[in-house]
C-alpha cells in the first residue's frame, strides 16, 4: 500500500505435496484500481531454492528473501522474471504476533496426535520501501504493508472451506483479521485470529473477533456468494487489561478481482484438488477507493480514522 496508491502483493510459496513432489513459485501482482486495464500477474516457478540454517531466509536462482541481523527488517530481491524486476524492503514498525504458543492451529480428535496443522504469524505493520520495475514503468512502493508468514501442514479442502481476510492501515494503526471456517468434517468451526497495532504497540490480538458478510450477491460465473459488505469486529483486552472493540463496516463497492483458483495453480496440484467433488476455490478481492474508518476504543478512549484496506473472501466448498 504505497503512499501514491500503488497496491502490490508479492509472495513466495513452498510446497512439498506428500513428500513426493517439492516446487517453489514466486507471485507478484500489480492491482489496477482504476479498472480500465488488467491487473499485472507475474507468477515464475524457482529453482535451486533452498533455505538458510536458521529456516528465516530464502533464496533460489535469482531470488532472495533475507532477514536482517536485527531481525526487524525483510529484504526481498528477485529477477526470476525480467518483465518484473523486485527490491522491496519491509522494516517491521510494531511487534509481529502469534496467536497461542507458535501461531498454530491442530486439526484432529487427540491434541497429541494431530491429522494436520496450519500456523501463521504476522508483522502486521512494516514501513515499505524499494520498487518493483515492469517493461513499463518501475512502481515506487514507499509506504505501508504487512508481511506474514504461514504453514499449512494439510490439503486446502480440508483445513478450510472459507476464508476472510483484511488489512486495514491508516496513519496511526493497523487492523488485521484472518477468519476461516473448517469443512464439515471439522465442525464447520470458525478459527479467527487478528489484531490492533499501531508504531511500537501490539493494541490487542487474539480470537475473539469476527467478520460477518452483511450483504451478498450471487455470482454467476463461479455460482458463489459475492461478498458486497463486511462487517470486521474485534474484541479483547489490552496489555493493560482495558476492553478493547475495533469495526470497520465496509462497503466493498467493485470488487478488484476473481481469481479462479483452478485456473491459477500448477497441474500436479490441480490433479490432486480436482480430484475432490465439490471443491471451486474462488478468491475474491476488495480494495474500496472510498473512504473507509477504523473505529476504536479502548477503555474510554475513542478514535476513528480513515485508512486504506485490501480484503479477501475466498470459497472453496
Amino acid at each position: 500500500m504505497a503512499d501514491n496508491g500503488t497496491l502490490v502483493f508479492v509472495q513466495i510459496i513452498y510446497s512439498n505435496i506428500v513428500g513426493i513432489h517439492t516446487t517453489a513459485q514466486f507471485n507478484a501482482k500489480i492491482f489496477n484500481l482504476t479498472g480500465d486495464a488488467p491487473h499485472k500477474w507475474y507468477s515464475d516457478p524457482l529453482h535451486n531454492f533452498m533455505f538458510d540454517e536458521s529456516m528465516l531466509s530464502f533464496g533460489a536462482d535469482n531470488l532472495s528473501l533475507t532477514l536482517n541481523e536485527e531481525g526487524d527488517a525483510y529484504i526481498l530481491k528477485s529477477a526470476v522474471n525480467e518483465d518484473c524486476l523486485v527490491n522491496i524492503t519491509f522494516n517491521r514498525s510494531s511487534p509481529g504476533f502469534v496467536i497461542g504458543k507458535d501461531g498454530t492451529s491442530y486439526f484432529g480428535t487427540d491434541a497429541k496426535n494431530p491429522w494436520g496443522s496450519m500456523s501463521h504469524a504476522f508483522w502486521p505493520r512494516c514501513g515499505v520501501e524499494g520498487t518493483i520495475t515492469t517493461k513499463e514503468q518501475t512502481y515506487d512502493l514507499k509506504g505501508r504493508g504487512m508481511f506474514i508468514h504461514g504453514l499449512q501442514g494439510m490439503k486446502p479442502h480440508h483445513a478450510a472451506a472459507r476464508w476472510n481476510f483484511i488489512n486495514f492501515q491508516t496513519p496511526t494503526y493497523t487492523a488485521v483479521m484472518m477468519e476461516y471456517t473448517t469443512p464439515p468434517s471439522y465442525g464447520s468451526t470458525v478459527v479467527n485470529v487478528g489484531g490492533i497495532v499501531k508504531d511500537g504497540e501490539i493494541v490487542y490480538a487474539g480470537v475473539t473477533n469476527s467478520a460477518t458478510h452483511t450483504d451478498t450477491a450471487q455470482d454467476k460465473d463461479s455460482d458463489w456468494p459475492e461478498p458486497k459488505s463486511i462487517k470486521w469486529v474485534w474484541d479483547g483486552k489490552s496489555k493493560e487489561d482495558k476492553a478493547v472493540h475495533a469495526e470497520v463496516d465496509s462497503v466493498l463497492g467493485k470488487r478488484l478481482d476473481r481469481i479462479d483458483v483452478m485456473a491459477e495453480v500448477p497441474g500436479f496440484i490441480k490433479t490432486i484438488a480436482g480430484s475432490v467433488a465439490g471443491t471451486r476455490p474462488y478468491i475474491f478481492q476488495f480494495a474500496p477507493q472510498e473512504k473507509l474508518s477504523l473505529k476504536l476504543k479502548v477503555g474510554d478512549d475513542e478514535i476513528s480514522e480513515e485508512g486504506v484496506m485490501f480484503s479477501e473472501s475466498t470459497f472453496i466448498s
